[in-house]
């Protein structure tokens, strides 16, 4: 629903709401933000507001540190229950320099710049993730709620009891569900956002995450969008389904095509197998992200695509009569600890570059390629994902595609950033290794 200054103004006084929330987020895709009261809103909503933001990771350096957050009225929503006895709102804001130019370092303007590359040809840019997450009894181990396993169903269990909460959240805030399920893991759960425009979903997926992690610390219990949690089980994905219209017409959609798959969703489709490596470390910046990303866990750890396969890093899911809208792409590799905004527009990125230089998609994989062998991968010219953080970073750093996409500021501290996590990591001394090692000579 469209939303103006007064809008926001008669919602706020309508609802007795007596703070806002100003919310933006870092390169990191964490929410970032400040509270004003309602005195303060109308001035806000047209000046914005002014912040330090030397210490937001990767935003300014000390010297040029002063910024504004300026509110986008169609994010208003208000949250469904009293904070401390009093009704709170949220708004995303866009950040800008004092002088009215777009900062380079704000995650949003990544994803608004990259989508009016389609705006400026009359297309939209459609995405529907599917965003997994565990819930354990704390935040201090990875203990599970339940032995369920995938579709699993049981009313009087806590977990869909908060997984029901959760959907019945997101609805009264107008973000609309599609549906709800128990994920393979014990105590995995997800929740699949209706498909929309894909700065509107990037918004929805950090209310989305919000929510999850407010509902069960509500209930006593602890959420997280951690990628791969418990050992030897299923990994929490963020598999994202694409799509590119023109008015009400999807442009992925041709029913003389094979399977159903316009040459503009072809093209799209071999340039996210393209480029698909330099931009793991956007889809995948953890080092946690690539215990996810092995073969035999589900998640896809090759670089193909193709129809039924569920080992394919691409799925074209597939084509109902009557529901040519439904026509789409299913990237399988993203992780939920992703930053939204720029892991939906290096995709788009990705996508972009295969329809403007025309690139040819290869032949589909449909056998299980987790069951084949080297020389059979080989023979396919199937070749693995990055396999850790490092490899990513390299990968990425090397990408004038994501350098072009992120822009030089955010290209900058993102790299910086991992590869300090990288260093971090590669110098602690695990258990795993104190268990092995620590007796053996």
């Amino acid at each position: 629903m469209t939303k103006t200054r007064e809008d926001v103004l008669r919602l706020i006084d309508e609802a007795g709401v007596r703070y806002i929330r100003l919310c933006f987020t870092d390169i990191l895709g964490k929410i970032k933000g400040m509270t004003i009261t309602r005195p303060e809103i109308e001035q806000v909503l047209e000046e914005g507001q002014g912040f330090d933001g030397s210490s937001i990771e990767g935003f300014a350096r000390i010297d040029e540190s002063d910024l504004m957050a300026i509110p986008d009225p169609l994010t208003f929503r208000i949250i469904p229950w009293e904070i401390s006895g009093e009704k709170v709102a949220m708004l995303f804001c866009d950040i800008q320099h004092p002088d009215g130019r777009p900062y380079e370092g704000d995650p949003r303007w990544v994803l608004k710049k990259t989508i009016q590359k389609l705006t400026d040809k009359g297309w939209t840019y459609y995405v529907g993730p599917e965003i997994e997450y565990f819930y354990f009894e704390s935040s201090e181990e990875p203990v599970t709620l339940d032995k369920s396993g995938y579709f699993d169903y049981g009313t009087m269990d806590i977990g869909t009891q908060l997984r029901k909460k959760t959907v019945a959240a997101l609805e009264m805030m107008d973000v609309a569900v599609e549906c709800s399920h128990h994920e393979v893991a014990p105590s995995q759960h997800e929740i699949d956002l209706k498909y929309q425009e894909a700065l509107v979903m990037a918004d929805f997926a950090q209310v989305y995450r919000f929510i999850v992690k407010e509902v069960a610390q509500e209930n006593d219990i602890y959420a997280t969008f951690m990628p791969k949690p418990i050992f030897a089980e299923n990994g929490s994905g963020m598999h994202v389904h694409q799509s590119i219209f023109k008015g009400d017409r999807n442009l992925f959609f041709d029913p003389k095509g094979e399977y159903n798959l316009s040459k503009m969703a072809r093209q799209y489709v071999a340039g996210l197998l393209t480029h698909v490596k330099e931009i793991t470390l956007v889809l995948n910046q953890w080092v946690n992200s690539y215990k996810r990303l092995v073969p035999g866990f589900e998640a896809p750890a090759y670089v193909s695509w193709g129809r039924r396969n569920r080992s394919s890093l691409i799925r074209v899911p597939q084509y109902r009569l009557g529901k040519e809208r439904a026509t789409r792409i299913e990237l399988r590799s993203p992780d939920p600890a992703a930053n939204p905004y720029l892991a939906f527009a290096c995709m788009l990125a990705a996508g972009l570059k295969g329809i403007e230089n025309d690139y040819t998609l290869p032949d589909p994989i449909e056998q299980n390629i987790f069951s084949m062998n080297d020389e059979e991968k080989e023979r396919l010219n199937i070749t693995l994902l990055p396999n850790s953080l490092e490899n990513a970073i390299r990968k990425a750093r090397e990408s004038e595609l994501v350098r072009e996409t992120l822009g030089e500021h955010v290209f900058e501290k993102l790299i910086e950033n991992k590869w300090i996590e990288w260093d971090q990591y590669r110098l602690h001394v695990s258990q795993y290794e104190v268990d092995k090692y620590l007796t053996w000579l």
